[in-house]
């Protein structure tokens, strides 16, 4: 089926979080809304991600008795982001960042509480702060949804217990401890029991967390507006009259038909992170092609931004957020990439060895600068092999990588070649291919120290945040302890990108801009289609989904602005409670392969490929 009308208000291109924000913030200013899927499901990367958004100075931290500023703020990115560029759209972020959440609380399904423990990620610095900056999605029961429930992207299983379980972050200390207080075994019991009782009536768990419980929401503000998603859809072209944009063409069956868009086209398909040819030209040859980002971010946006003008920002010290992952082959024969971001590599007990057999970073770094060590080692060198090295203490009270903590079967990951497993460590260093004599030598110098909880070669657990991120029972550091206790493991781990730092130049509308910085009318950008405000750095949890939904209430807001309903002028502040299950879930018959980017279609580039490939 097509969509139900030629023309719309405001057509959205992608439904991940950044437009769906978009296309609820102008449903919700009364705009009628198109929002063109090409898969079959909303929710993007954010349905697998952590849900973070991080919002400096929001309200939600003053309720919480937390204190912050815009100037904080200014002050704390004027160290971890010191570059002129794009500081505007910094200013636009902090500034209306505060304004995009009490927005999406008063009009849409979107809730969110601050989370009180979870540092900046450089807390030495001026105007960082322990906690409430980062936000996280309130649970959502997925049954609100209805039908719509299917159409929302599962979470990873990697992620889940049972097959389809979702735990929040306080969930997980509980499970850690059944069998050791009675208070957190009772709450398991809980949990296992209402989760037993949500698959007699569907497939997965209904109770909904992170990243998942966010794109919920966010699907559900659609659903109450009558918002009307096209699935698996692609957009072949953004038509345009003169020099605005003023509609796509999309491909159904053989023929293409356009649909026009009275105000304008939003693009938020979610970045290029599975586009070779993207990937050749401004990534680092070290990084090589592994990506945690859902594959459907395949480049479109920018293909399609490209066409009209628009200039590519490469503004950036990094072209990517980046995170160490392993791969793994799941049990339907596709490649699973998991993230090594927060479970195991600040643990204590685990080093991070390079293809010497020697440390090369503080494990207990976040995700993105443990990886931008990774690509300097070696000097860029291409496919160089780095493992993560522990004990059986470690493995069995920690976990590692997908391994779940107090997994007594771990030898079948053993068998698929995932886990490396040795009685010694001269025969674990054999078996990854490294001299045992200098693995050995970097195991015995790190136990040394860490026998009284000191790192003195990379300071590990010497922040606030390295400890938040260890183990706060294990004294007296955290972060760090020996690694002892045969048999020894080793797990292999590879650059991986979470998304695209690169993307369109937007102005503080969210309006793409050509090379001569004029805006295109009628074209916006959000989400990871819109070059990163940070330049590619990664102050905090949450600084993609943070901009990404600031950015599009901006551009949802500027779609508006002018357009006066009734239903404006008498005063709406919020939605209903109820959501309507009747609700149109529209699908094409169009290809959801990606399309690799050529060469001719990318814009003309106003940065420096080699400097972004830093």
């Amino acid at each position: 089926m097509m969509p139900a009308h030629e023309t719309y208000d405001v057509i959205v291109i992608g439904a991940g979080a950044g437009g769906m924000t978009a296309a609820a913030v102008a449903a919700a200013e009364g705009l009628r809304v198109l929002v063109i899927e090409k898969t079959a499901f909303v929710g993007g990367t954010t349905a697998w991600s952590g849900g973070m958004v991080w919002i400096p100075a929001n309200a939600k931290m003053k309720e919480a008795g937390l204190s912050d500023s815009v100037a904080d703020a200014v002050q704390y990115l004027s160290s971890t982001v010191p570059e002129p560029a794009n500081a505007g759209l910094r200013a636009a972020f902090l500034t209306r960042g505060p304004e995009a959440v009490a927005y999406l609380e008063a009009n849409t399904e979107v809730r969110l509480q601050p989370v009180k423990a979870s540092p900046d990620y450089y807390p030495e610095r001026l105007g960082a702060t322990s906690g409430g900056r980062v936000l996280e999605p309130v649970a959502f029961d997925g049954r609100r949804l209805g039908e719509g429930f299917a159409r929302l992207r599962p979470p990873l299983p990697e992620v889940t217990l049972f097959g389809g379980m979702m735990v929040n972050r306080l969930d997980i200390a509980h499970l850690r401890r059944v069998g050791k207080s009675l208070r957190s075994t009772m709450r398991a019991a809980r949990l296992v029991s209402a989760y037993a009782l949500q698959r007699l009536r569907s497939l997965r768990g209904t109770t909904l967390h992170l990243g998942n419980a966010l794109a919920a929401r966010l699907y559900a503000s659609l659903l109450a507006r009558q918002v009307e998603v096209f699935f698996s859809a692609e957009v072949e072209d953004l038509s345009m009259q003169g020099d605005r944009v003023n509609g796509v063409v999309i491909r159904h069956g053989s023929r293409d038909r356009p649909i026009a868009a009275r105000r304008g086209v939003v693009l938020a398909t979610g970045g290029f992170s599975h586009d070779a040819v993207l990937r050749k030209r401004l990534f680092p040859a070290a990084a090589g092609f592994v990506s945690a980002a859902n594959i459907s971010s395949s480049g479109d946006g920018l293909r399609l931004a490209a066409a009209t003008g628009a200039a590519l920002n490469t503004d950036a010290t990094s072209p990517a957020y980046w995170a160490p992952a392993s791969l793994f082959a799941r049990a339907d024969g596709s490649r699973g990439v998991f993230p090594h971001m927060v479970t195991d590599r600040a643990k204590p007990g685990v080093i991070a060895v390079n293809p010497a057999g020697r440390r090369f970073v503080n494990e207990a770094l976040s995700y993105h600068d443990f990886v931008l060590a990774m690509l300097r080692d070696g000097n860029g060198e291409p496919d160089r092999p780095f493992y993560l090295i522990c004990d059986r203490r470690f493995l069995w009270a920690y976990g590692l990588g997908r391994i779940r903590p107090f997994t007594r079967l771990y030898r079948r990951f053993v068998a698929s070649g995932e886990l490396i497993e040795a009685p010694d460590v001269a025969q674990l260093a054999a078996r990854i291919g490294v001299k045992p004599s200098t693995l050995t030598a970097t195991i015995v110098n790190y136990n040394a120290d860490a026998e009284e909880g000191r790192d003195p070669e990379f300071g590990r657990g010497s922040t606030i945040y390295q400890r938040h991120l260890g183990d706060i029972s294990h004294k007296p550091n955290p972060c760090v302890a020996p690694i002892r206790r045969a048999p020894f493991f080793a797990m292999r781990i590879h650059p991986a990108d979470l998304g695209t730092a690169i993307g369109m130049k937007v102005d503080a509308q969210a309006r793409v801009l050509r090379a001569d910085g004029a805006p295109i009318a009628g074209l916006y950008a959000c989400g990871n289609d819109m070059g990163s405000i940070m330049n590619g750095h990664y102050p905090g949890p949450g600084i993609m989904l943070g901009p990404a939904l600031t950015f599009g209430y901006i551009a949802g807001r500027h779609l508006a602005e002018g357009a006066v309903t009734r239903e404006t002028a008498a005063g709406r502040v919020g939605v209903g409670p109820a959501i309507p299950t009747a609700v149109m879930l529209r699908e094409s018959g169009a290809s959801s392969t990606p399309r690799p980017i050529e060469e001719s279609q990318l814009p003309l580039s106003t940065g420096s490929p080699g400097q972004a490939g830093r």
